[in-house]
């Protein structure tokens, strides 16, 4: 593929901008600065810098991104900064969305891709991908609290009762819970309606995928990294080729 071609399908801009990145001398390949932008690569496994940025190709990109507090999931957010703004230009121009969302107090692993059906995968009930989240609360927590969650609790906008797969307290006010469901605000109100409340909430893996088992590289808040297709097997996907 042509590198021009190769740099606006990244979105590094127009195939124009992207000849203009070439002869301005902003993009290099493998640390050589790059002059012609028709010269022909194999796009499979290509990497390149622009402007000391560096990239490489990828058809559709998976990343994940440790999510810190005050953030929206929102392009259009109301009160607090977009979580996207986390991200490189390019990635937006591309049109990454992220899969689920979580709320502006909860900090943690969110995912984001151009890929509709992985989208689609992960973030549909149906699927039943698990969510593992760490919670202090207000309160010591109590057996009947634990109990409760693994039972169901009520909610009042659910048909039936909403139970966690696993709770795990670590702590006399700290808990782990594990979901399948990814509703607004979900954990918070399963833990209201137990009788405790959240002071903070973090969600340290997806599936498989985990922050704190190695399964993913160590990411500070705001960090972000691109996954391969090990890590999307956490996920139980399988990219097409």
């Amino acid at each position: 593929m042509q590198l021009d071609r190769i740099l606006q399908s990244q979105g590094l801009g127009s195939r124009k901008e992207a000849r203009k990145l070439v002869r301005d001398g902003l993009v290099k390949i493998k640390g050589i600065v790059a002059t012609d932008p028709f010269a022909e690569y194999d796009e499979n496994g290509f990497t390149f810098e622009v402007d000391d940025w560096e990239w490489e190709y990828s058809k559709l990109v998976y990343i994940a991104l440790h999510k810190p507090l005050g953030y929206e999931c929102s392009h259009k957010p109301k009160h607090n900064e977009s979580v996207f703004h986390l991200l490189p230009e390019p990635l937006m121009v591309r049109g990454v969305q992220s899969v689920g969302r979580l709320d502006v107090e909860t900090s943690g692993l969110l995912l984001f891709s151009d890929d509709g059906q992985f989208i689609h995968a992960i973030a549909h009930a149906k699927r039943q991908v698990t969510k593992h989240y760490r919670a202090q609360t207000a309160q010591d927590i109590q057996p009947a609290e634990i109990e409760a969650l693994l039972a169901g609790v009520e909610l009042h906008d659910e048909p039936e009762p909403v139970a966690a797969l696993e709770v795990k307290q670590t702590g006399e006010r700290q808990i782990e819970l594990v979901i399948d469901h990814g509703k607004y605000h979900l954990v918070r109100r399963m833990i209201a309606a137990a009788g405790n409340h959240v002071e903070s909430l973090h969600r340290f893996a997806v599936g498989g995928l985990s922050m704190e088992d190695g399964s993913l590289p160590e990411l500070e808040p705001s960090d972000w990294c691109y996954l391969r297709p090990k890590h999307l097997a956490l996920l139980g996907y399988q990219v097409e080729k």
